[in-house]
């Protein structure tokens, strides 16, 4: 039988991802190890498990570079990859927002200026509620951009809001719940399905007793 390979995402996330593998029976001892090694192997039960950056997590999945992997629905809404989403795991919760300055308003804006990273998903929002937006990409400290009047609101993930708040800016509309979910190449799928399988029913156990 061939390695399966399973993609992580580098961080907290991904230790926590990995604790809840090792709990399901296909832990790899030498990924707990103080290196700088990307790529651990368990010869013994087949599993090759590496460290990637979170957003590229589908990307080595959907390529069939990795079997499995972990990746936010933040990055599977915004870039669509042609993956299986078998499990939502529960862990990582934030969500999608609107955020903006406390007084903002729709009225009297013909076009809204909208920063943000996930184009896609915010395209989708202000489609779905009628609203002509201009798309000003950024990378990152995105919070300015209306402080600065450079956007009128900014579509982010947000966590504990607390990077709004101390920069004087609210929720304006939430727009998704973001969770981590367990993906599958579906061409790896057919040939490891019964491998794929096992882990997803021990993950679905932990996940189940988590939030009873």
């Amino acid at each position: 039988m061939d390695m399966l390979n399973i993609a992580l995402p580098k961080g907290r996330l991904g230790e926590k991802v990995y604790s809840m593998f090792e709990k399901a029976g296909f832990e790899c001892p030498s990924i707990k190890e103080n290196n700088r090694k990307l790529i651990f192997e368990n010869k013994e039960l087949k599993l090759r498990y590496f460290w990637v950056k979170p957003s590229d997590v589908a990307i080595y999945v959907e390529h069939g570079a990795a079997d499995i992997g972990v990746a936010g629905k933040d990055i599977l809404l915004e870039y669509e990859p042609d993956v299986y989403e078998l499990l939502d795991l529960k862990i990582g919760k934030c969500k999608m927002a609107v955020a903006g300055k406390k007084d903002f308003s729709y009225e009297n804006q013909k076009t809204v200026k909208v920063a943000t990273k996930f184009k896609n998903i915010a395209k989708k929002y202000y489609s779905g509620i009628g609203k002509d937006i201009d798309i000003i990409h950024l990378n990152g400290s995105i919070e300015i951009a209306p402080i600065l009047g450079l956007s009128d609101v900014i579509v982010d993930i947000v966590e504990t809001g607390t990077t709004l708040k101390e920069n004087n800016l609210t929720v304006l509309e939430d727009i998704i719940p973001i969770s981590a979910r367990f993906i599958a190449n579906k061409a790896n799928f057919k040939f490891k399905g019964e491998q794929i399988e096992k882990i997803v029913n021990s993950l679905k156990e932990q996940v189940e007793a988590a939030n009873d």
